[in-house]
């Protein structure tokens, strides 16, 4: 992939650079202020970080910076995100636990440390959840289904492009939204590449592969570059993200799939409040540690009022050259999650040497190996959810 003609890394940051800063009377550029410049795909952006004081001085220099990008040759969208650098709270995040008296310890062990000495990390007023009134369903989706988990490497995207393709096998009208800013994944595991172009409204048209339209931030950033960018940054190219070309009023989308990033951080909070989910799939391992964290991220989309469609175990089992199931990573533990959450399992996923190779050669295994175990899983996983 390729930087369209015309969009030139180095004559953008020399027109930016005569875009002046007011405190150093440097050029942005110069000034060192042109943070994750990305040019890809017609699209031009960065981030214009500041201190907190400073914000209402350097919103003109972002709009004129912005009026730069956009004049350059080859920049058909162009984006200034101004955000500031957080400084350290002026009091203490961290609380004492309320004192519960001297403990002598039992059985030989260790006594219990005095209350005065135990930290507790105090609740910050602005990260508090609550049901999100103001979300919205993207034009013309019907349903808004994300994969998601507290732990990485439990599978969320595999889970997610197999439930997409399975729900194209099914004959819905899918779309895939890799939401991991950071590691992008679907363009690889579903074999696609290229430019997204724009329609009228200068939204990005998805590409599409084995009938799913897919969005991904991998298919806008420089190929090969890492993604050093704030909060503010991420979540700005996520809600370019969702807000891409799904559908039309004659053929809506069907289903659209989102596959998080592990964790409870910048990139689910914008999602919770900007996006109306019709429900959330927590996916994990069968082992408690995977466990623990998947418990962290049904609760967030609890707090939030997204309903917990179920609970997805991936990695359930191997099955050796007899048949017979081993357990590598234990086994009941994600049956008794959903039991503990309310909720159903939707599917125990099985560990197929099939389904690997189907992720590294962005075939989707229901569309490779259509009879394998784990591809019939996902096929009765998607039908629970259509």
């Amino acid at each position: 992939m390729s930087e369209p003609a015309g969009a030139d890394r180095t004559a953008i940051l020399k027109a930016l650079d005569a875009v002046i800063d007011p405190k150093s009377g440097q050029g942005l550029t110069t000034a060192g202020l042109v943070r994750g410049l990305v040019l890809r795909g017609g699209r031009a952006a960065f981030m214009l970080e500041v201190a907190p004081a400073d914000i209402d001085a350097y919103r003109a220099v972002r709009d004129q910076a912005e009026q730069v990008l956009a004049e350059a040759d080859g920049v058909e969208i162009a984006q200034v995100v101004l955000t500031s650098e957080l400084q350290a709270p002026s009091t203490s995040q961290f609380k004492v636990a309320p004192s519960r008296g001297p403990s002598s310890g039992r059985g030989g062990a260790l006594p219990e440390p005095p209350a005065a000495r135990r930290a507790r990390v105090a609740e910050d007023p602005q990260a508090q959840l609550h049901p999100m009134v103001d979300a919205e369903r993207p034009r013309h989706v019907v349903k808004v289904i994300a994969v998601a988990s507290g732990k990485g490497g439990v599978g969320k995207s595999t889970v997610s492009v197999n439930l997409a393709a399975a729900l194209a096998v099914l004959g819905k009208r899918v779309g895939l939204l890799d939401a991991d800013i950071y590691g992008p994944s679907a363009p690889t595991m579903l074999g696609v590449d290229g430019d997204p172009t724009f329609d009228a409204e200068k939204r990005l048209n998805p590409m599409e592969a084995w009938g799913v339209k897919v969005m991904s931030i991998g298919f806008i950033v420089e190929p090969g570059t890492a993604n050093i960018w704030r909060g503010p940054m991420a979540s700005s190219a996520l809600r370019s993200l969702m807000n891409s070309n799904w559908g039309t009023e004659a053929e809506p989308l069907d289903v659209l799939v989102i596959d998080l990033p592990p964790g409870t951080g910048d990139i689910q909070l914008t999602l919770v409040q900007k996006l109306k989910m019709d429900g959330v799939v927590i996916v994990s391992t069968p082992q408690e540690i995977a466990l623990i964290d998947a418990r962290r991220a049904a609760q967030m989309f609890e707090k939030t009022g997204a309903p917990i469609l179920g609970v997805v175990e991936n990695m359930a089992w191997f099955a050796d050259s007899s048949g017979a199931r081993i357990p590598i990573f234990g086994t009941g533990g994600a049956r008794t999650e959903a039991e503990r959450l309310g909720v159903p399992l939707l599917a125990e996923i099985p560990i197929e040497v099939a389904l690997r190779e189907a992720c590294d050669a962005g075939r989707p295994l229901v569309v490779s190996s259509p009879d394998s175990p784990a591809a019939q899983a996902f096929l009765a996983l998607a039908r629970t959810l259509a």
